[in-house]
Parts: structure tokens; sequence; C-alpha cells
């Protein structure tokens, strides 16, 4: 889980690489980040664990960040340079547990999981999850194995379509629970 306290949460936008140039500051939700920065080559989360996405209004690729630098884009695996609006994940108490279905409306074959999942594939002969469930904390989804490819962010509550979550089709690679130790 993210163990920092919501008012102790700080993540550093920089334009440049290796944490040059202009710099911003931010401690919470932030859906329009273009005021403060025109592009974002680097970042410094100082302290808990944030989804960050390349268009304003929590739109487009999104990518999850714990504590730690990130030098370059591609160190969050990021595509380009464009971060324009940010969220914090709140710290979670307690298990993990997320309801996944192989097909829309909670039909079909129903897995129950509470640990992540480096490749869908492998561990239930197939790589479509098309609903799910979300008991409790928060998880990404990733399109490739071994947490790889475009992310998505799912706190609780239900998702009966992958659009739901913002995907295009159902293919999920890997998945994982948002802890610290990652």
């Amino acid at each position: 889980m993210c163990s920092t306290s919501v008012s102790a949460m700080k993540i550093v936008f920089f334009e440049d690489r290796n944490f040059q140039g202009r710099s911003y500051e931010c401690s919470s939700d932030s859906s329009d980040l273009h005021a403060h920065v025109d592009q974002c080559n680097s970042i410094r989360v100082e302290n808990g664990c944030w989804m960050i996405y390349e268009c304003p209004n929590y739109m487009g690729y999104q990518y999850y960040l714990k504590k730690g630098e990130y030098p370059d884009y591609q160190r969050w695996m990021g595509i380009n340079n464009c971060v324009r609006s940010c969220r914090i994940i709140l710290p979670h108490q307690g298990s993990q547990q997320i309801k996944i279905y192989e097909k829309e409306d909670f039909k079909g074959q129903m897995m129950e999981i509470s640990n992540d999942c480096s490749n869908v594939h492998e561990r239930f002969q197939s790589s479509n999850i098309h609903s799910c469930n979300v008991i409790q904390g928060s998880w990404v989804f990733y399109e490739e194995p071994n947490y790889k490819g475009r992310q998505y962010l799912l706190k609780p509550g239900e998702y009966r379509r992958f659009s739901d979550w913002g995907a295009v089709n159902g293919r999920v690679g890997s998945f994982r629970p948002i802890l610290d130790n990652y």
C-alpha cells in the first residue's frame, strides 16, 4: 500500500531530462499541468503513489509512479514528454481483492485474485478480461505481460466492460495491486 499520508504527498515535474529546467511541485490532484510546465522530461516522486496522464482531465495514456526518481520519460514507460494531469492514489489499509471475468457484464469464467499476476495468459489460459469488480485496493492493468505496455488505474468499483477502465479491447497481459514494495 502507499503508506504516506495524503498531506505529505509530493511530485515534482521538470521540463528537461535529469531534473533540469523549469519545475513544478504538486501535492494534490491536478487536471491541467500545462499552465505550470510546457513539457515533462523528468519526474521526482518525493512521497506517495501517483498516476500521471498524457492529456488534461485524467485522459490518455496513464502511468503509475511510486516514490523515486525518473530522469527521463522512458523510465516511467512514457511514449513522449507530454504529461498534462496527475492524480494521487490514496493509501489503502488491508488486503487487496479483485474479481475478473472473461466476458462483459460479469459473465463467463470468474477468478478472485488478491495478488499480482505477471502473465495473465500463462495463469488463466486467456489474455482477455472483459469486466471486473475491484473489491478492495487500487490495481493497475497492463496490456503486456511483465507489467509493460499501456496502463490502466482501477479503483474500487464495478467495471462492466473494458471501456469502463479506458481500454480499447479486453487484452490484459499483467496486473497488480498498488503497494509500496514495487
